[in-house]
């Protein structure tokens, strides 16, 4: 057994909305800009699905 398996393992930085962000680098601030935009299309792509899904059945239910 390696002594490397014995380390914790260290959780993935999170995000919290309102977190105060003046102790970010910049670095930090940019991969965390990409990460919003990646989740915000994320957010708008299941929001597409729900209202498609949402239309279709007003439709099958006002016929």
């Amino acid at each position: 057994m390696d002594l490397d398996d014995l380390q914790p393992v260290k959780k993935a930085k999170t995000y919290e909305l309102g977190q105060e962000l003046s102790k970010h680098s910049v670095g930090d601030l940019e991969a965390l800009i990409d990460a919003l935009k990646a989740e915000i299309a994320r957010v708008e792509q299941a929001l597409g699905a729900k209202q498609s899904s949402k239309s279709a059945a007003e439709a099958a239910f006002k016929s």
